[in-house]
């Protein structure tokens, strides 16, 4: 077994070096243009799946159907969604 010992002052460095790579790449990793019905429902910060059907129905926000059962939902609408509801301060 190997031990590596470094000062206090370059252990840090490291380390916010480190945090900051990882930031980086969680913004930089692609996002799913089409996600499905749960995903929708956490972004959207909602439970029911009769509300997400309501904005489906409404046109508030787009979706895809390829199969019957199978009902897609774009990112951009919700994210443009909850954009337009959001309030502007003083």
């Amino acid at each position: 077994m190997n031990v590596i010992t470094i000062e206090d002052e370059a252990f840090y460095e490291l380390y916010a070096k480190l945090v900051s790579e990882i930031r980086h790449q969680l913004h930089v990793l692609p996002r799913d243009k089409w996600i499905d019905g749960d995903e929708a429902m956490q972004i959207l910060r909602i439970k029911s799946k009769t509300t997400l059907q309501k904005f489906r129905d409404e046109g508030k926000i787009r979706f895809s159907q390829p199969e019957p059962r199978i009902i897609l939902y774009d990112r951009d609408s919700i994210d443009a969604f909850i954009e337009k509801h959001a309030k502007d301060t003083f």
